[in-house]
């Protein structure tokens, strides 16, 4: 049996406010190229199938589409909600989805029954484990005197492990959305600390064949059963230049025969570029880069007027900017030891100082007085 392990689809995130669900359609799209050319049997989402509790309607449309296509290629959809899933309505409907492929376990007190299927060497067994707060999984799941992630998805493991030990020669996977001890986090994951315990060991999930994790966004290998398979897209610039991908997992009469990558196209680089605004617009060198997403860190000493519109003149997709620049000089000073004996005007002027790092004009000066006056005779007028 050949399952395709992915997570972390986060249907409807944005970057920097631009949003991402063309490129996340066409990446996902193509996972159905996969399952059809790697005869993949069961496609397997590992949690964050949305990047929020009420996804969009657009969102919810994507969705539909891209598991549409999945199954439409052959294969058997399996999910799980993440920490930024409602459960409650990704599950919803679950029964009659099955019938058509679609397998959403999202119910923890039903945790331990699997969705059973077979190839020539008998049953497989997968189990898919919603992401388990504490705080609630700790009553659904009889732990009530520990409130740490790994209390409760030990409880849960035992669980699989009682319903797997009256299967006797079944193979078995599970899905889970956890922090895994010796996993490498991300700039775009949501903390799931709960009390400053968020960390699970990998003994937590002894006993199965494979383990699908979900939550890290950089595809890693805690041990050759346990993998995380990372997000389908960079949804940070902390991960420009990262190759995404899925796992592609074979399990024989006997377990776990074999894990490769399989790399995912890239619809739209992220780039981080750095120089003065004039360095940037002009330097031949960034012609490659110029349809990638683009986060521009513009070292001028002074502050550019109206950068962004005019990177984005070059670098249409420019989502974010950072002026890096020297700026204001470092002041020790209390704000009453800055402000006293001076007047409204050279407070103001100050700040556009430390704001743009180089002094208000004449004309500026000017501009500011008659503003602060004005804005005084509308306030004695009062």
């Amino acid at each position: 049996m050949r399952l395709l392990h992915t997570s972390d689809w986060h249907l409807g995130r944005s970057l920097h406010g631009t949003d991402l669900l063309a490129e996340q359609e066409a990446v996902l799209s193509g996972l159905a190229a996969v399952v059809a050319a790697e005869s993949v049997d069961v496609v397997l989402v590992a949690g964050d199938v949305y990047d929020r509790a009420v996804p969009s309607a657009d969102a919810t449309a994507v969705l539909d589409r891209v598991v549409g296509r999945l199954l439409s290629a052959g294969a058997a959809v399996v999910m799980t909600p993440g920490n930024h899933d409602s459960a409650r309505r990704l599950g919803t409907f679950s029964g009659l989805l099955s019938a058509a492929g679609l397998h959403v376990r999202a119910s923890t007190p039903r945790l331990d029954e699997p969705v059973l299927l077979s190839d020539e060497h008998g049953d497989v067994a997968v189990y898919g484990l919603p992401y388990l707060e504490p705080e609630v999984a700790r009553h659904e799941l009889g732990t009530e005197g520990a409130r740490s992630h790994e209390a409760v998805l030990g409880a849960a493991m035992e669980r699989v492990r009682a319903d797997l030990f009256l299967r006797p020669g079944t193979r078995s996977v599970v899905l889970a959305h956890a922090f895994v001890g010796g996993g490498v986090a991300s700039e775009s994951e949501r903390d799931i600390c709960v009390g400053g315990v968020d960390l699970v060991p990998a003994s937590v999930f002894d006993g199965v064949d494979y383990v699908a994790l979900g939550h890290l966004h950089r595809p890693q290998t805690l041990s050759p059963r346990l993998r995380y398979s990372g997000s389908p897209l960079a949804y940070s610039f902390g991960e420009a230049g990262q190759q995404k991908q899925a796992w592609l997992v074979e399990l024989d009469g006997t377990g776990l025969a074999g894990v490769r990558p399989v790399p995912l196209p890239t619809p739209r680089r992220l780039t981080v570029l750095e120089g003065t605004l004039d360095e940037l617009l002009a330097d031949p060198v960034h012609a490659e880069v110029e349809d990638d997403f683009v986060s521009a860190r513009i070292t001028d000493p002074a502050r550019p007027t109206d950068p962004m519109r005019r990177l984005q003149t070059r670098f249409p997709h420019c989502v974010h900017l950072e002026w890096t620049g020297a700026g204001g000089a470092a002041d020790a000073r209390s704000y009453q030891e800055r402000m006293r004996g001076r007047s409204d005007v050279e407070i103001a002027g100050e700040f556009v100082q430390h704001v743009r790092g180089v002094a208000a004009s004449a004309a500026e000066r000017d501009l500011l007085a008659r503003a602060l006056g004005a804005h005084g005779r509308a306030e004695a007028a009062r």
